[in-house]
């Protein structure tokens, strides 16, 4: 995994709901406030995905290796920010975020084919993983052979077909020296630019020197795209003065402790967000 380096100098609805459903829609309300009203209602794993795609030649970087572990953490923070997953609660003897379990908290479809199979995966593991445990197992990375089942094959086609069926990308085949390949040019380049706009917008003008102050969607969008090695291209569209405002305040996030971190929450989203940087930091 590659980190921020410093830039040199350039010259009609339900009448009733679960509570469920209506935590979820609170929970969005604070960052929709702050999204353009044009822009499609994304997942976490279809934003980073759509941040490490090359905009024309529809292909995420073959020099970046971290961007199928973070894609399976975006699964995870996902699930967590919609209420169906948390850690396992606190003890007094504080352990730290990696000790504590993954536990389900509400297995109830969320209407999304990789949340809910991996939410499926959580919910019939006993004893439960913890959340570095989840992250390899989602992305294949583990030498039990009894626990291969648990990888969530072909993420990033998956994805790429969501987007592609929102508008967002279309569908191309590209001959390479040895081989053909499907890939996902952008159709809708006002849509990333709005996500880009987003995320740096989360880092300059809408920045808090307190991340308790952030949306969970934000300070999630800003840790899980560092893991998945997509930031820095976010932010390099920035004049030289704003991308090194925009890096530093990205790298106090990035070099906080997250044990020490998850001791200020107030949410289990906000521990699962954090427990997922201990992981990438340990890994």
């Amino acid at each position: 995994m590659t980190t921020l380096t410093k830039r040199s100098r350039r010259s009609e609805a339900p009448a009733e709901r679960s509570n469920t459903e209506e935590e979820e829609e609170k929970e969005r309300t604070d960052e929709e406030q702050h999204t353009d009203s044009k822009s499609l209602r994304l997942t976490l794993m279809e934003e980073i995905l759509l941040l490490g795609l090359k905009d024309k030649e529809g292909y995420t970087s073959f020099w970046n290796d971290s961007i199928s572990s973070g894609l399976r953490s975006c699964i995870l923070v996902e699930l967590a920010l919609r209420r169906r997953i948390q850690l396992e609660p606190q003890s007094s003897r504080k352990r730290k975020l990696l000790d504590r379990k993954v536990l389900v908290k509400s297995s109830a479809p969320t209407g999304d084919v990789l949340l809910d199979e991996a939410l499926k995966h959580i919910k019939s593991t006993d004893p439960p993983e913890d959340m570095s445990s989840w992250i390899e197992l989602l992305t294949g990375e583990t030498w039990n052979p009894l626990k291969l089942h648990f990888q969530m094959r072909n993420v990033r086609e998956r994805l790429a077909k969501s987007l592609v069926e929102k508008g967002v990308l279309s569908t191309e085949k590209q001959t390479f020296l040895l081989f053909d390949m499907t890939t996902h040019p952008l159709t809708d380049s006002s849509e990333k630019q709005r996500l880009v706009q987003r995320l740096q917008d989360g880092l300059l003008e809408r920045w808090t020197n307190d991340w308790r102050r952030m949306s969970h969607r934000m300070l999630a969008l800003i840790l899980l795209a560092h893991a998945a090695d997509v930031l820095e291209s976010a932010l390099s569209s920035l004049s030289d003065e704003r991308y090194d405002t925009a890096s530093s305040r990205s790298r106090s996030l990035l070099e906080a402790d997250p044990d020490l971190e998850s001791a200020k929450v107030t949410t289990p989203a906000e521990e699962v967000i954090w427990a997922v940087l201990a992981a990438f930091n340990r890994s």
